[in-house]
């Protein structure tokens, strides 16, 4: 009741005030309103712009990758990403890819690093972090490991250049031979030490044979 009332109180006023029916004066109010909204959006300042996006800097450009030629496993864990001069290097059943675009993955802090700077087709095989398995021995592996080492394979051959080999080392056994030289027997050792002599063939004189002819003559003039 108290709100009826109100209302009509209300109606009554606008009449009486304005000389308009509430329905008039409330359609007045609103385009005057709309009114006021677009005369001050002409005027008023213009918004500020939106803040830049912050630019990061641009990467260098990867250096194109050098070709390394054959390199034992001792050289090939100088390029493990701790220097980062150089290529980051990696190596999978003897060939070495060269990994730098993916030092995300294969440099220090990566989910890879361990690999990096070695033959990791023992580990890759296994998905293995193991030390031990950072080798490229793949001997004793079986068919789904091996499997997963080849298409290892190829993505690294799809994907990244290969730039070397690794040197292959073969164990050497120390030991010594000793040559030994033929036996000899004593006598024959004393022969060899003995002096030979040489029988050289008599001389006979004129005079010798003269005096073995003179008696046959003797004996012949007698008969």
């Amino acid at each position: 009741m108290a709100v009826a009332e109100l209302w009509e109180t209300l109606k009554q006023a606008i009449v009486a005030y304005t000389g308009l029916s509430p329905a008039a004066f409330f359609t007045a109010v609103a385009v005057a309103a709309a009114l006021y909204h677009v005369v001050s959006g002409l005027f008023a300042a213009p918004p500020p712009p939106p803040p830049r996006p912050r630019e990061e800097p641009e990467a260098e450009p990867l250096p194109p990758p050098v070709q390394m030629g054959e390199v034992s496993e001792k050289e090939l864990l100088q390029y493990d990403g701790s220097d980062p001069k150089k290529p980051l290097l990696m190596a999978i059943k003897g060939q070495i890819y060269d990994v730098t675009q993916s030092r995300m993955f294969y440099g220090p802090g990566g989910p890879y690093a361990l690999f990096a700077g070695k033959d990791a087709s023992r580990a890759l095989a296994k998905m293995s972090f193991e030390p031990q398995d950072l080798t490229g021995d793949i001997s004793g592996l079986g068919p789904f490991e091996l499997d997963a080492l080849q298409d290892w394979e190829y993505k690294f051959m799809s994907k990244y250049v290969k730039v070397g080999t690794v040197k292959k080392t073969v164990p050497v056994e120390d030991g010594s031979t000793a040559s030994t030289a033929p036996e000899t027997s004593e006598a024959t050792t004393e022969a060899e030490k003995a002096p030979t002599t040489e029988e050289k063939p008599r001389e006979v004189s004129a005079e010798a044979v003269k005096e073995k002819e003179a008696p046959a003559d003797e004996g012949a003039q007698e008969n």
